[in-house]
């Protein structure tokens, strides 16, 4: 299980990232709206940012995908993941703006739960490198 479990980890980041990307980028324009209400993003950053997550979680899924570029696909997935949970945190701590923006089946998360969601994406992730730099 341990031999597979980067494979799986890397599986399970790609349904997500294609999933929740797809997803943004089918529904762009309300992404765009609700990401101008968002401290910290506003009117001016909200269009690039409504272009570049989707963009973003579409080359990790790549990545991922690509057995020679996985180890930076799962970097690189922490890394969004971490971003993801941060701004997660700011928002339950200091706004009472809070719209999902993940897409699909992920919007009926509390956001609690939300946050649970991504700390264990990151811990699975890190676990993931951790296993595939110690097969090397």
């Amino acid at each position: 299980m341990k031999t597979n479990a980067p494979a799986i980890i890397a599986a399970l980041f790609i349904l997500l990232f294609v999933y929740t990307g797809i997803n943004k980028l089918l529904n762009l324009d309300s992404l765009t709206l609700v990401l101008k209400k968002y401290p910290l993003i506003g009117n001016k950053r909200a269009s690039p940012v409504a272009w570049s997550v989707p963009i973003a979680e579409l080359m990790v899924a790549l990545f991922l995908f690509m057995p020679k570029t996985r180890l930076s696909g799962l970097q690189s997935a922490v890394v969004l993941m971490i971003l993801f949970t941060l701004y997660l945190s700011y928002m339950l701590a200091f706004t009472d703006v809070r719209v999902c923006t993940c897409g699909g089946m992920l919007q009926a998360l509390s956001w609690q739960q939300h946050l649970i969601f991504n700390i264990t994406f990151v811990v699975l992730g890190l676990w993931a490198i951790h296993l595939t730099k110690q097969k090397r």
